[in-house]
């Protein structure tokens, strides 16, 4: 079931953001951490459960305007979904 434009995507209960090495963040979940760089932080620092699925595409349309707009809404929501599947987002 992929997100929704309306869908105000956040993180699931017992995840949140931690510090790595340097000024990497880590998303530390209940199962392990992930290393977030690139598109993958992007989309997740803007998954508050204020903005909607819509405005976190809108936003990453204008951050990567040389990117074909079709293309990152289809990535967002398959990345979402994923992270979804695994608990560590909720819509």
């Amino acid at each position: 079931m992929a997100p929704e434009n309306i869908s105000r995507p956040r993180l699931a209960a017992g995840c949140r953001w931690g510090e790595g090495n340097g000024s990497e963040r880590m998303l530390l979940y209940p199962e392990g951490a992930i290393r977030l760089q690139g598109t993958g932080r992007e989309i997740l620092e803007r998954c508050d459960g204020q903005r909607t699925m819509q405005q976190i595409v809108e936003e990453l349309q204008a951050v990567f305007s040389a990117g074909d707009p079709a293309k990152i809404e289809a990535e967002v929501a398959s990345f979402l979904e994923r992270l979804r599947q695994k608990r560590i987002v909720d819509f």
